[in-house]
């Protein structure tokens, strides 16, 4: 689990990783929900669980921390997650230049293939360069 800040408080779980893409899990919980008639997590969580697996998908593909900024961050949601359900969030980075990186990825609830919403994301490097360390 993800111990500090915003990131904590949520609860947000690593899940796996790869070169170039992060997984992580925000579980459900009930003050997280966004509809008092169903039992489904916000769409305020669901877009921070995005961010923080793209952040950790840039930092995973340039093989260093460089500290970033979310400069656009696009989520479409498809529907609503099941009742009860936890969101996994998937986020690979696709492309990176010297000060900036790109970010694409799915949040679901068990099921890749039916996602709850798809994210695009441009992120920036604050006082240094998102590239890849040789190695």
């Amino acid at each position: 689990m993800l111990q500090h800040g915003h990131s904590g408080w949520l609860g947000l779980r690593y899940r796996d990783h790869g070169t170039d893409w992060v997984e992580l899990e925000l579980p459900w919980r009930e003050d997280l929900i966004g509809e008092t008639d169903r039992m489904v997590l916000a769409s305020g969580p669901i877009i921070s669980l995005l961010d923080m697996a793209s952040g950790l998908a840039i930092w995973t593909m340039v093989r260093k921390f460089v500290p970033i900024a979310t400069l656009d961050l696009r989520v479409d949601y498809q529907r609503p997650a099941r009742d009860h359900a936890s969101v996994i969030g998937r986020v690979e980075c696709y492309r990176n230049t010297r000060s900036a990186a790109f970010v694409r990825g799915i949040a679901h609830d068990g099921d890749p293939d039916n996602p709850v919403a798809h994210m695009a994301g441009c992120f920036m490097a604050i006082n240094g360069e998102v590239r890849h360390v040789p190695g």
